[in-house]
């Protein structure tokens, strides 16, 4: 498998004047668990996880174990090496910091500028970092200049909020964390299924208000990669036949009442339904659904078809048609 995982959830501190969390384990455990297997119909298998989990006094994780583990994520020569944190996090003059169990103060963590250092060089073709602590924004940030990120080629970070904000519990869990689950299972999907980086920030940013803490995404790569698969809203098959339906970007597709299979509306100067137009109208409705195109001079799909009107591609629309012409698909 060329798909690694490192994920750190710490509930437990051994210092009282560190506070333990609740919701940090859980959080991260159902991360792992989506991350092992893709949520397509073939539940193939996707990352190989290597899970730490501080519980209680008898299950630390302290900062050396984290540390040792990341060097070793990052030290693979994987396709993809992806490290997930859920705990206590730190800022200050110097940089930010993740705290393990082990942690007495905040700066006796493990380094954000470490973490990323190793991040920045490894020798994995795509190296994913995603933070879900207080102040983890700093992450990949010069100090001073934090305006400036100092990210390899090939490397991405996500964190739950900037670098001057917490990082809020709700309920026994993660606002960030809630999120990007909601994302993986499938909310941040494209329409092939596949979830990448990008649209889990995309996600995670317009589902939290300007008030609420705010994600941060950094990136420095010249491809996306899929973090999961789920089933595609449309089958690829059905995609690839926009290139045939609209032989051109701009081309409209005339209907009339024969694509409509229901008789309701239908007039004796009608003609009737045509079973081979009713096919493609429940295709060129289904593209409706999902966005790719929209009926002219008409409200909707329906009143197009018994109005002999037409229906053309939206912008998505014609970027799936592009992706089918090029093979892409």
């Amino acid at each position: 498998m060329d798909r690694m995982a490192l994920v750190v959830g710490v509930n437990y501190y051994s210092d009282k004047r560190i506070p333990n969390l609740s919701g940090c384990v859980n959080d991260a455990e159902e991360v792992a668990r989506l991350l092992k297997r893709n949520g397509d119909s073939s539940r193939s298998r996707n990352f190989d996880c290597k899970e730490l989990y501080a519980t209680g006094p008898d299950h630390v994780v302290n900062r050396a174990a984290i540390k040792d583990e990341a060097r070793r994520l990052f030290q693979s020569k994987a396709e993809i090496a992806l490290f997930y944190f859920s705990g206590h996090g730190y800022i200050e003059s110097t940089g930010g910091f993740i705290n393990g169990s082990d942690s007495t103060r905040g700066d006796e963590g493990l380094s954000l500028r470490e973490l990323v250092d190793l991040a920045n060089g490894s020798s994995a073709r795509h190296r994913i970092v995603i933070l879900d602590s207080c102040y983890s924004g700093a992450a990949g940030s010069v100090p001073g200049m934090e305006n400036h990120a100092a990210i390899s080629e090939g490397v991405t970070i996500l964190t739950a909020s900037r670098s001057d904000q917490p990082s809020l519990e709700r309920k026994g869990h993660g606002v960030f964390t809630s999120l990007l689950i909601n994302a993986l299972e499938g909310a941040a999907a494209n329409l092939t299924g596949s979830i990448t980086p990008g649209s889990v920030y995309a996600h995670i940013d317009q589902s939290l208000g300007m008030w609420d803490q705010r994600p941060v995404f950094k990136t420095n790569t010249d491809s996306f990669v899929s973090l999961r698969e789920v089933d595609p809203a449309i089958s690829l098959d059905d995609l690839r036949k926009l290139k045939k339906l609209f032989p051109t970007e701009d081309y409209e597709y005339r209907l009339d009442p024969s694509y409509e299979p229901r008789d309701e509306g239908r007039t004796d100067a009608m003609p009737p339904a045509e079973p081979r137009n009713n096919l493609v109208f429940s295709l060129l409705q289904k593209y409706n659904r999902h966005g790719l195109l929209v009926p002219v001079g008409a409200d909707h799909m329906w009143n197009a078809a018994m109005e002999s009107k037409s229906c053309r591609l939206t912008l998505l629309g014609k970027h799936y048609r592009r992706l089918a012409d090029q093979g892409l698909l």
